[in-house]
């Protein structure tokens, strides 16, 4: 093709910052002349914008170019040639590059040596680049100003585009915020997002939570993190964190003003009402320059993602010490047995594993982890002579016996919550056989509510390894051997097949939370 020759223009230093070594812009040459490439490169080589280098990589068809396009869409500008295969081909290009590839962020340069061919009126107007220039009034001067501008405005496409999928982040995030698991997804999708705002990449962040409880005792929590901080640990305290940043986080939690240096950004914010101490500390750590850090903007989101976070923590916290409490109070049933253990805990796992082997919804699975405790609360108004007494109930005692289920649904059903109300289901219906032959109504198969077939396995499963006033602890074999005989009988037959093919997560359960003496 055409030579490219530059007019004789005056070299001027670039004058920016040194860039980092691992970082570049990379540009794609597009041209079926070798001396385009030659020539391009010598007139590029140094140069740096925005703190990197420029990394050049050459293609000498439309059609090398677009297997470079398709496999790597980390290109940010591309100089194509109009004639290259066909008098056409770099238009061909260009159409692809928009419009099938998708690419809209990658700045398009066109170069020609053959004006006439591809008039610059008609190629600016159908067709979307961002720069038409031809080659013989392509001086060094101009190409460099040319490779600064595209440069620059596909930075700015890509803090817009990181904007908006720390957005699209955000709002994935917020759509299960109840769910004591979201916290962390919650903080880390709302930080990100912050990054993005800011421009400021592979920074680290976190928010830590100091609260003083009642007791005046106080505790650091790590909320949210991203970057090269990012940790399991729930504690700030055990955390991998090096301890120069715990203790500066310390200071700060200490002092109650924001701190900053040329390494680092920690902010304060306070999110408790007047007497409640809760607060959080944002620590960003520059791996850049902080020359495009906005500390009002980092102290305006922040101090409302804090909130919200605050929030949802006391929230989760209520959650929390609610599924304690009727742990405790199913537990303090069991005692009226003379029984120390972790029964309504296990029972409350072991159900919610099953529906969740059932494939039921996680807020059902949620739910029937808080309400399935309290399946014997009935027995609060069993007397203790029946309740306790280790020979077989006679006719009138089994009678009173098996008021408990009636009791049980009568008291949870005075609360019109939706928890309350599945937890008097399977008070009620509990005692219930698949065959019809259980009480207090006789229900058989799918009459049975779902919650309650479910508790009654989980119920069984785990009472028959437990020492009872009435019975010495069965054997697993012998657990297994009651369960199979009792399918299609007193159980449904698929929580059976399910119990059976998941033996082992059944079982640990039973592991990780064994009885007391």
């Amino acid at each position: 093709m055409d030579k490219f020759i530059f007019k004789d223009e005056p070299r001027e230093n670039n004058g920016l910052a040194t860039a980092k070594a691992d970082k570049y812009w990379r540009i794609l040459i597009v041209d079926d002349d070798e001396s385009v490439h030659q020539v391009t490169n010598l007139v590029l080589a140094g140069a740096e914008i925005e703190g990197r280098k420029l990394q050049l990589i050459s293609a000498y068809s439309s059609e090398q170019a677009r297997k470079l396009l398709k496999d790597d869409d980390s290109f940010a500008l591309a100089f194509v040639d109009v004639v290259m295969e066909t008098d056409h081909a770099g238009l061909e290009l260009v159409e692809w590059i928009r419009n099938e590839l998708k690419n809209q962020a990658i700045r398009l340069i066109l170069r020609t040596g053959q004006a006439g061919s591809a008039p610059e009126a008609k190629v600016i107007k159908d067709f979307d680049i961002n720069d038409y220039k031809e080659k013989t009034d392509f001086t060094s001067g101009k190409m460099i100003t040319s490779v600064y501008a595209g440069i620059r405005a596909y930075r700015d496409i890509m803090t817009i585009q990181r904007s908006l999928d720390g957005f699209k982040q955000l709002i994935t995030a917020t759509h299960d915020l109840l769910k004591i698991n979201q916290i962390r997804s919650f903080g880390s999708a709302a930080l990100q997002h912050l990054l993005s705002l800011m421009n400021v990449e592979s920074s680290a962040l976190y928010i830590a939570r100091n609260h003083i409880d009642f007791d005046q005792s106080a505790s650091n929590m790590i909320i949210a993190c991203t970057g090269k901080y990012i940790s399991e640990s729930d504690s700030l305290e055990s955390s991998a964190i090096d301890e120069p940043i715990k203790a500066l986080i310390s200071e700060t939690f200490a002092r109650k003003t924001h701190y900053s240096d040329d390494q680092c950004f920690i902010g304060y914010y306070e999110t408790g009402e007047s007497g409640n101490s809760a607060a959080s500390v944002l620590y960003i750590e520059f791996e850049q320059d902080a020359e495009h850090f906005k500390t009002n903007l980092a102290e305006l989101y922040v101090t409302n993602v804090a909130l919200i976070l605050e929030g949802l923590t006391q929230r989760h916290e209520i959650e929390r010490t609610q599924t304690e409490m009727l742990y405790l109070v199913g537990e303090a049933i069991e005692t009226r047995n003379h029984h120390i253990g972790s029964h309504a805990q296990r029972v409350s796992l072991l159900s919610a594993l099953f529906a969740q082997k059932l494939g039921l919804s996680e807020r059902f699975v949620s739910a029937i982890k808080i309400a399935a405790p309290l399946h014997d609360i009935g027995k609060v108004a069993i007397p203790d002579h029946i309740l306790n007494k280790p020979d077989k109930l006679t006719e009138e005692e089994w009678r009173v016996m098996k008021t408990h289920a009636t009791l049980g649904s009568e008291i949870l059903a005075r609360s019109k919550a939706s928890i309350s109300q599945l937890g008097a289901r399977i008070a009620h219906y509990q005692h219930e056989n698949w065959d019809g032959s259980g009480y207090p109504e006789g229900l058989q198969g799918e009459e049975i509510p779902v919650e309650a077939r479910i508790a009654a396995i989980a119920n069984v499963f785990d009472t028959l390894g437990n020492d009872r006033c009435y019975s010495k602890k069965w054997q697993m074999d012998e657990i297994k051997d009651h369960i199979a005989a009792q399918r299609g009988l007193q159980f449904e037959p698929r929580l059976v097949d399910i119990l059976f093919a998941n033996f082992e997560e059944f079982a640990a359960i039973r592991q990780q939370f064994p009885e007391t003496e």
